[in-house]
């Protein structure tokens, strides 16, 4: 089975590449690829950037595969997913995501989870959740600590931005005309620094705020599986749009 997350290591960095074509859609198997390739990273030391990236063209990631939202596959789904970013949230290295094209739903938490996001001018942004009949609870969790009140009009409206506005209310870090030469010059700049300056003050960054991320997560992931998982609309959305017909909500 050919893999859907390249490794490829270019000191000071390790790339991974997103590479599930058309849309980069993230099934069980390509998140467990994931975590397994930032598995190793605590022992990694020696390096001082991790970069996600895609590997088909115009497109980042559209997010998780719907049909592991389904209540009978959310529950393994959410571990599988969540554990991801404990992992990236835990690691010594800085995190870039290079987002070219659709970045959306799971794809846009991992993408804005990172702490340097570039984007091209053609990179769109947003959590289409809210039309499946869900949220996404990394970003719930993660997201109004980075881009404020704005986070509550990304869930609540599903709406998409582009890479400028995405800029602009913080979602993206710069936009670029040249990604490739962009993550390099980033990744140039971090290797000159101090790989333990570089840990410790990504740590104290991630945890001065009111209290830690895998806190904020667990709320976030405990009221999705007690309240969202068993209601009518949540299993409408992902039957909905796998029968490709529009949704018929009950508001419960």
């Amino acid at each position: 089975m050919t893999p859907a997350v390249t490794v490829e290591e270019h000191a000071p960095a390790l790339w991974l590449g997103l590479e599930r074509p058309p849309l980069n859609v993230l099934d069980l198997a390509a998140i467990r690829e994931l975590h397994l390739a930032l598995a190793q990273l605590p022992a990694r030391r020696d390096l001082k950037l991790v970069v996600l990236a895609s590997r088909v063209a115009g497109c980042f990631s559209a997010g998780v595969d719907v049909a592991d939202h389904a209540p009978a596959r959310a529950g393994e789904m959410l571990d599988a997913f969540h554990s991801v970013f404990r992992l990236l949230d835990a690691a010594p290295q800085a995190t870039l995501a290079a987002v070219d094209g659709h970045c959306l739903g799971g794809g846009c938490e991992l993408a804005t989870f990172c702490d340097i996001v570039l984007a091209t001018p053609r990179a769109r942004f947003g959590f289409p959740e809210i039309d499946l009949g869900c949220f996404p609870p990394v970003a719930a969790a993660w997201l109004p600590r980075v881009i404020g009140r704005r986070a509550f009009d990304l869930l609540l409206t599903g709406r998409t931005l582009d890479a400028a506005e995405a800029a602009r209310v913080g979602l993206a870090t710069e936009v670029v005309e040249d990604l490739e030469a962009a993550v390099s010059r980033t990744a140039a700049l971090l290797g000159s620094k101090s790989g333990l300056a570089l840990a410790t003050a990504r740590r104290a960054l991630r945890e001065g705020r009111d209290f830690g991320f895998s806190e904020a997560l667990a709320r976030s992931e405990a009221l999705y599986r007690s309240e969202l998982l068993p209601s009518h609309d949540a299993q409408e959305g992902v039957r909905a749009f796998l029968e490709k017909r529009p949704p018929r909500w009950r508001d419960r």
